[in-house]
This record gives structure tokens, sequence and C-alpha cells, in this order.
């Protein structure tokens, strides 16, 4: 079976904040891709490989093929940015984005691999507003 088709059988992507990731665990091997645990609280938890992150870039680094960006929570890294179609207009230091993709890593900072940005710039002030509040509705309804 190969990469694309294992990504079709993923679950849709979980809205998520990048403080979330860092305290999840594990389900399998480190590096498996099977996903992490997070805790909502009140006992209840959920398991997500596929995530949609949201955050502004603090720094490019295209030779390493990563950008760092950091939302209300903390900071987290994003790989695979130069292979993202329509990706280029999001790999600027200040930009306010949407990262849609496959979690490498929890710790000490979350890594995910990109398959989707887009740039939220334009409407910025309005997406950081809603971001908190648009992840703890759909964790919710998900748990």
């Amino acid at each position: 079976m190969n990469k694309t088709d294992v990504d079709r059988k993923r679950p849709p992507p979980v809205k998520v904040l990048s403080g979330q990731l860092r305290t999840a665990e594990n389900r399998g091997a480190a590096d498996s891709e099977d996903g992490c645990v997070i805790r909502l609280g009140r006992g209840r938890s959920l398991l997500v490989s596929l995530v949609w992150m949201q955050g502004t870039v603090l720094e490019v680094q295209l030779d390493r093929n990563t950008v760092l960006l950091i939302d209300e929570t903390g900071t987290f890294a994003v790989q695979g940015v130069n292979n993202i179609p329509k990706g280029k207009p999001c790999l600027f230091q200040g930009k306010y984005v949407m990262v849609m993709g496959v979690i490498l890593a929890v710790s000490p900072e979350p890594v995910i691999r990109a398959v989707k940005m887009a740039d939220l710039s334009e409407l910025a002030a309005l997406h950081r507003r809603m971001w908190k509040l648009e992840v703890e509705e759909l964790q919710q309804l998900l748990a």
C-alpha cells in the first residue's frame, strides 16, 4: 500500500492547538504516524493523526523545508513546506496561516508534515479570535 492510499484512509483533520499536541500521548511507535491521543478534560480524549492548525510564521527555513509557527499555546514546526502546491505565499515571517498535516512528533515540540497550507493573513484578526472557539467546538462534537 502506498502513501497516498494511507492518506486517503485517514479520518478528516482535527483542529488542535500546539499545547494539546505537546501533552499528547503517542500511539504505537514514535515514528509510525499512527497518531496520538489528546486529553480534552473531564476524562475525555480524542485520537488524532491528521490535524488542522493555525498560527503565525515565526521563522522560515527553506533549506530545511520547514517553517516554525506559533499559536496561542506555543510553537510548532511544519515540515515539507516546499512541496505544498500554492504554499509559497505562506512562507513569510509574520503571515497567519492554516496548516493541515500529519503528526510526526509531539514532544518536545510538535512537528507535522504539511499536506496543505493557506494564507489567512487578510482576515488574521478574525481568524485568531475564532480559532480557539472552533477548536473547542469541533473537539466537543468528536469526543
